[in-house]
């Protein structure tokens, strides 16, 4: 019996790329494993093809990034590496198929979160990819072994190691949740409350005391190349930064990782000035921004830009 491929891409790209995005932290290197994964389905696909595809194209997804990842050299990186936003509000793939019935450690949107995706850059690909498949999509040790080509006691000592890397991590997690959302877009129209009318005081309350921004911009644009952390400097360094009421810069918002965010467009951007950039906050228990996102590296933006040019 022959195999219905485009069927086959139609029903499972969307998980794909959404487990792909999680595994990469990167949208465009999402879509270029996608392909890559169903290119080697035409090439060599599985012995039996009758069997539920998603399990072996997991494998080979797997298997490519894991690949990239040992190409990519992270300590080459100039200044702060950070997940490429992807827009949540209008793009299905960005969405990753949230399907219902996954009970996972971590819930799918936040697994799609810049501070979840940032924490897994603790994790070695194999780890990353195991924590994924039990404690995101809720897969078995019996499952993920049988994806992953790995044994149940591998499976299991990886993914406590893989656990232990993310205390930091859960101990600071706040639910993604509706309450959250909409105390993030309040906080982040009060900043730029703040900015517009230059007031620092005002703009540094809203911060936590060890507030950390962190800029990625790959060394290509004006940007910190390390974080810069506490209330006043990153006041201070925001309100320095911030565009003019006379500049011509459009700001608009955007739900970049299932969060309020800013997309900034400079139509002509000075010499070393990024033409477009992202701005994202990550709330502490109190209600304080604990971290701000501004990417941007335009590798990064691949997502937001193809969105902006349709």
């Amino acid at each position: 019996m022959s195999t219905d491929y485009s069927r086959v891409y139609e029903e499972q790209k969307g998980f794909l790329w959404g487990y792909c995005y999680r595994l990469s932290g990167d949208a465009a290197q999402a879509e270029d494993l996608v392909q890559d994964t169903f290119v080697k389905a035409l090439e060599s696909p599985p012995p039996d093809t009758s069997l539920p595809w998603r399990p072996w194209l997991v494998r080979v997804a797997t298997n490519l990034a894991r690949d990239e990842a040992r190409k990519a050299k992270r300590g080459s990186y100039v200044g702060p590496w950070l997940p490429s936003p992807i827009l949540t509000d209008s793009d299905p793939r960005a969405v990753g198929s949230l399907e219902s019935g996954i009970a996972g450690r971590y819930e799918l949107k936040e697994s799609a979160s810049i501070a979840f995706l940032l924490a897994l850059e603790a994790l070695s690909p194999s780890q990353r990819a195991i924590l994924l498949l039990r404690d995101v999509y809720d897969y078995s040790v019996a499952e993920t072994a049988e994806i992953l080509d790995l044994s149940e006691s591998n499976i299991k000592t990886s993914l406590h190691r893989a656990r232990k890397a993310l205390e930091a991590y859960d101990a600071e997690r706040v639910p993604l949740d509706a309450q959250r959302v909409q105390r993030t877009g309040e906080v982040l129209e009060k900043m730029l409350r703040c900015l517009a009318t230059k007031d620092i005081a005002g703009l540094e309350a809203l911060l936590a005391a060890n507030v950390e921004a962190l800029s990625d911009g790959n060394g290509r644009f004006y940007a910190a190349k390390v974080p810069v952390v506490g209330a006043s400097k990153v006041a201070l360094m925001y309100s320095k930064i911030a565009p003019k009421p006379e500049e011509p810069i459009h700001l608009r918002p955007a739900m970049l990782n299932f969060l309020p965010s800013l997309v900034l467009e400079r139509e002509d951007a000075p010499e070393g000035w990024a033409r477009r950039s992202t701005l994202s906050i990550d709330l502490d228990h109190e209600g304080k921004v604990a971290k701000i996102y501004t990417i941007l590296a335009p590798a990064k933006l691949t997502a937001v830009a193809a969105a902006r040019a349709q």
